[in-house]
């Protein structure tokens, strides 16, 4: 079994779909590694690309004030990432065939990290991880239960920003992830 840091190095060559051609780096995930608690989000943007981590722009700086507020923290308490590590251009959403070549990572990532909770941050984490057939608007805040992971998916924070009126749903469903972690780290 690898280390998360022996996964990245591998990764960091990656050439199995085309988005590795315009990489400016690659956005691998971070936080802690030993932790109950992953967030799996689209891809990196241009603020992630540029500095090579994930959720580091303005979407990422709006998640991090909602976990902030219910105590979480990268560093702390979870752990990062997204299904694609590779930004696609314009930010536009990943083809099938560029999430299906970085979907192997991600499940390592999962292997290695052991979550009990896996929140997916938007409609593209939720249709790899949940259902393929799936709409955020209906299972968002919802919890399932497969092979001992706690699933859940909200929208994601770059959503926020072009519609506000998600920030309340969104807020409703971290909370619901804030007691699931809560009610997991007593059962320990």
């Amino acid at each position: 079994m690898f280390t998360i840091e022996e996964l990245e190095e591998l990764v960091k060559d990656c050439k199995k779909c085309r988005l590795y051609k315009k990489r400016t780096n690659l956005v691998f995930g971070e936080g802690v590694t030993n932790t109950i608690l992953m967030f799996v989000g689209e891809a990196p943007g241009a603020d992630e690309d540029r500095m090579g981590r994930p959720f580091v722009g303005k979407a990422g700086q709006l998640l991090d004030k909602a976990l902030t507020a219910l105590d979480f923290e990268r560093k702390k308490n979870f752990y990062i990432t997204n299904i694609c590590k590779c930004r696609p251009e314009n930010n536009r959403t990943p083809m099938e065939d560029e999430a299906e070549a970085c979907l192997p990572y991600l499940r390592r990532q999962v292997l290695i990290i052991k979550p009990k909770i896996i929140v997916c941050l938007g409609a593209t984490a939720a249709k790899y991880i949940i259902d393929r057939n799936t709409r955020i608007s209906q299972i968002r805040g919802q919890w399932f239960e497969r092979k001992g992971y706690y699933l859940t998916a909200t929208f994601h924070p770059a959503a926020l920003l072009r519609d506000e009126s998600k920030k309340r749903l969104m807020w409703n469903d971290l909370k619901k992830v804030k007691a699931k972690y809560d009610e997991i780290l007593q059962e320990l």
